[in-house]
């Protein structure tokens, strides 16, 4: 089944301000919650689905990747959000939003649904140098990143300003009577935990900065400058937090004979005076192989000559680009003697004239007749 548009999905505009789909966000997952709707799958399904469409579209990243390419930006090759594949369960959700409900289920709605939460990690930046016949054919990379991970013997132990809650309370005296109201513990900043065992060399957070491999699919079409998110591939946080995701930034190496529009690829092709007057076969480097292209005589410098399907995929799935040839005739310039009689002796007859009503199309003529 098709996903919804993640719009459609938290029913605010293109336009909403992050406010706006917090506020809608918020909404729809009270209204689903599984505490209201016990063993109702549909509201379960509903709860995920506004999860997912929020966690994409509370990141400035992953949302300008969906309004431009749509669900395929983020999920072609494995590159989604965290609910996206299906990876994170209930409680993955509940701990990575759950302090934008505040105390609407009891205060609880935090890790695990307890008072605890738990924080997540920063991103990890990549670059990542592609050839066209890697963009046309899609591309699995094993990239080197140092991470921030926690460190081999470091522990942890409950909490003693909250008893691991993660959360104060306090009784305030009010002119209704006495009120309470809760708020994230300081001392372990709503983590229930604070780290007993430090091991050498980490950090305060024992934290340690660790070189991984990641692997990362990228799928056919990417486009210079695109960005790719790779889920729970950045840092760790502290306490068993969530990792951050590793964000890989396309950077298009130019290609020695074609060059690149969208989809298209262009390629300059140069003739000798002879092969434009008697017609020639010449041979063409496309991205998978070398073409034979057939040149009428008399072939004009500037006409355009297309090669369906020989340019790159889409990485929407919306079809393949073409090849177009750019044929210029190289006029020589110099001449021996021989050469320079024959030329003189024929300056004026009529057939080396010109006349591109006759023989060709304008410029402007060509350019229509290519996107016809």
């Amino acid at each position: 089944m098709a996903k919804r548009d993640y719009y459609e999905v938290l029913g605010v505009g293109k336009g909403a301000t992050d406010k706006e789909l917090k506020k809608s966000y918020r909404k729809l997952a009270i209204k689903y919650h599984p505490d209201k709707n016990p063993d109702d799958k549909g509201a379960e399904a509903k709860f995920k689905e506004a999860a997912e469409a929020y966690e994409v579209l509370n990141n400035p990243d992953k949302r300008a990747r969906y309004d431009q390419y749509g669900h395929a930006g983020l999920e072609g090759g494995g590159f989604g959000g965290g609910f996206g594949g299906g990876g994170m369960n209930m409680d993955d959700i509940f701990s990575q939003f759950g302090d934008i409900f505040g105390s609407a289920f009891g205060g609880g709605f935090g890790g695990s649904r307890g008072g605890r939460r738990r924080s997540r990690g920063s991103n990890l930046r990549v670059r990542v140098k592609l050839t066209l016949d890697e963009i046309a054919n899609g591309v699995e990379k094993k990239i080197k990143v140092k991470r921030l991970i926690n460190a081999e013997g470091v522990t942890h132990k409950t909490c003693t300003h909250c008893n691991g809650s993660g959360q104060t309370v306090q009784i305030v005296n009010t002119p209704l009577g006495r009120m309470q109201t809760s708020s994230t513990c300081p001392a372990c900043n709503g983590a229930g935990r604070i780290i007993d065992n430090r091991p050498a060399g980490s950090d305060a957070n024992g934290m340690i900065h660790k070189d991984d491999t990641v692997s990362i699919k990228i799928p056919a079409g990417v486009e210079d400058g695109m960005q790719l998110s790779v889920s729970g591939k950045g840092n760790y946080a502290p306490l068993d937090g969530i990792a951050g995701d590793l964000i890989v930034l396309i950077e298009e190496i130019p290609h020695e004979s074609l060059k690149r529009d969208g989809k298209n690829l262009h390629h300059d092709l140069f003739i000798s005076y002879p092969d434009a007057v008697l017609g020639a076969n010449p041979e063409i480097q496309t991205l998978s192989s070398k073409v034979k292209i057939k040149l009428e005589p008399g072939i004009q410098s500037g006409k355009l000559l297309r090669l369906r399907g020989k340019g790159l995929p889409s990485v929407e799935s919306y079809g393949t680009g073409d090849l177009l040839i750019h044929v210029n005739v190289w006029t020589p310039q110099s001449l021996d003697k021989d050469q320079r009689k024959f030329f003189e002796a024929n300056r004026d007859e009529s057939n080396f004239n010109p006349d591109p009503d006759k023989n060709d199309k304008s410029f402007f003529d060509r350019v229509k007749e290519m996107f016809q």
